[in-house]
């Protein structure tokens, strides 16, 4: 039986005279460029000198995650990105394209912040050369060698200050992988050491996005059940009605953050585990503060190569994937469930600010008996200490026990059958 959608709350009803689907990404073009926040406009040198005493010897302090000068112990913090440039303006009024600059500006030369290209794994790592002038790999903890340089890449506009300190990451990763011991690999158990952990700052696109949904298809709404005999066997049938639904609304998308590295995007699991890093999301990002070389200091950083164009799909999808979950509280009157046949997210305003998120990273490669790698790593979100990783296993310790656990079963099995139970 078909009917029309009936009289359930909807969200907020809007103009649909012409959706544009999510896909239909518009270009950047001259007439529709994309307008540029000056997230560098009063850097010079890319250096914030102590206020007390005029040194450049700074570092961040994890414990109160503020920056101190090295000579006088004078502490302050950067200011906060979102209040610096107006980041978190009204939603619903954005139009158009905005993104931040990047602060270009701050690294005009390769001089101070240098890209390596790591031989071992192929990851590239940014390394603040004013408090390094030797590096190491976070992924492979391969030594870097000035041979290995590449051009820079973008310097981010804003970062978020780790402030889970190294002997925190180092406890939760020793827990992590102390759990998983007894079916981890005997070489990896033999060299598991988890002060080898490193700080790492990965590159993300923080983006805003004020859109308009429209999903319609059909739901089932179930009128009653009963059991028929098919054969030997009895069958649970259903009826139901059928109707046409249609939701249609305003959305406003806060802070979802894409991966900006090509490497990190990669999710192909016969090689690594790029996933893990989704799993200790979110950052509180709305705590970023103005990009500054100095929060960089003790730690490595790596290289986003991806620009709005390749991560606007990204972006686009996952707003999908938000209105999908936005309008199924309006659906329980559909039990049966409902089938989506179209779905249209026009996108009217984006804004794209670059970042560093901060993550303690202990990685693994493990060389497999066919030659073949795949890379593991537990990481540990470095704000909130969420913790999540993967370690390699000992496959055949792993089937022997499953071999006895399900021959005991077995046993157990025939000998109830046998006593009559």
């Amino acid at each position: 039986m078909e009917n029309i959608d009936p009289d359930i709350p909807q969200p907020v009803e809007a103009d649909a005279t012409n959706p544009v689907s999510a896909d239909a990404v518009p270009p950047v073009t001259k007439e529709n460029e994309p307008r540029v926040v000056l997230t560098d406009a009063d850097a010079k040198d890319g250096l914030a000198k102590c206020a007390r005493c005029g040194a450049t010897e700074i570092a961040l302090n994890v414990a109160t995650g503020m920056l101190r000068c090295g000579f006088c112990r004078f502490e302050w913090t950067a200011d906060n990105a979102m209040e610096a440039f107006n980041l978190n303006g009204d939603i619903s009024g954005l139009t158009g394209i905005v993104v931040g600059s990047g602060s270009s500006d701050i690294v005009p030369t390769t001089e101070e912040v240098l890209t390596f290209k790591c031989s071992a794994c192929g990851a590239e790592v940014v390394i603040d050369t004013n408090h390094s002038t030797q590096a190491r790999c976070h992924w492979c903890r391969n030594t870097l060698s000035m041979n290995q340089q590449v051009d820079n890449g973008a310097v981010p506009d804003m970062i978020l200050p780790f402030s889970v300190e190294k002997s925190t990451a180092v406890e939760r990763i020793a827990k992590f992988v102390g759990k998983r011991k007894f079916f981890a690999h005997p070489t990896f158990r033999a060299e598991f050491n988890a002060e080898n952990v490193m700080g790492v700052y990965l590159p993300y696109m923080v983006v805003d996005i004020n859109a308009h949904a429209r999903l319609s298809g059909q739901g089932e709404h179930q009128t009653r059940s009963y059991t028929v005999k098919v054969g030997d066997k009895d069958q649970t049938r259903y009826d139901a009605d059928l109707y046409d639904v249609v939701r249609e609304f305003d959305m406003h998308v806060n802070d979802l953050t894409v991966e900006s590295s090509s490497d990190r995007i990669d999710q192909n699991t016969s090689q690594n585990s790029n996933n893990i890093i989704n799993t200790i999301m979110p950052f509180d990002v709305e705590n970023s503060v103005r990009y500054d070389s100095n929060y960089l200091a003790g730690f490595t950083s790596e290289r986003r190569d991806s620009n709005l164009d390749q991560l606007s799909p990204i972006a686009h999808t996952q707003a999908e994937d938000v209105a999908r979950h936005r309008v199924n509280s309006t659906l329980t009157f559909y039990d049966r469930g409902v089938r989506w046949s179209e779905e249209e997210v026009d996108v009217r305003g984006q804004r794209w600010v670059s970042a560093y998120l901060p993550v303690w990273l202990y990685s693994y490669q493990q060389r497999k008996s066919n030659g073949k790698t795949f890379l593991h790593y537990v990481a540990v979100n470095a704000r909130t200490g969420e913790t999540m990783g993967s370690v390699p296993l000992h496959q055949s310790k792993l089937l022997l026990v499953s071999g006895i656990v399900q021959l005991v079963g077995t046993v157990v099995g025939l000998v109830l059958v046998a006593v009559g139970i």
